[in-house]
């Protein structure tokens, strides 16, 4: 499981906020979402994702911010 990243350990690597990092992998092919509730009318949406090194990886080169 250590080539699994958090959101955070991402976030706290690239410099960047929590919610960009989910913006950018959110639907990225080989993101693995560990608790999905969706959003009711009462209670928001709630995700929990693990990004494989690989993908990563993949996603930083992309952005060109290596």
């Amino acid at each position: 499981m250590s080539d699994l990243l958090t959101v955070a350990e991402i976030a706290q690597l690239t410099g960047r906020s929590a919610r960009t990092i989910i913006r950018w992998f959110e639907r990225e092919p080989g993101t693995i979402v560990v608790l999905d509730r969706p959003e009711t009318m009462h209670k928001r949406r709630y995700r929990t994702l693990r990004i494989p090194r690989a993908v990563f990886q993949r996603v930083i080169e992309s952005k060109k911010l290596c």
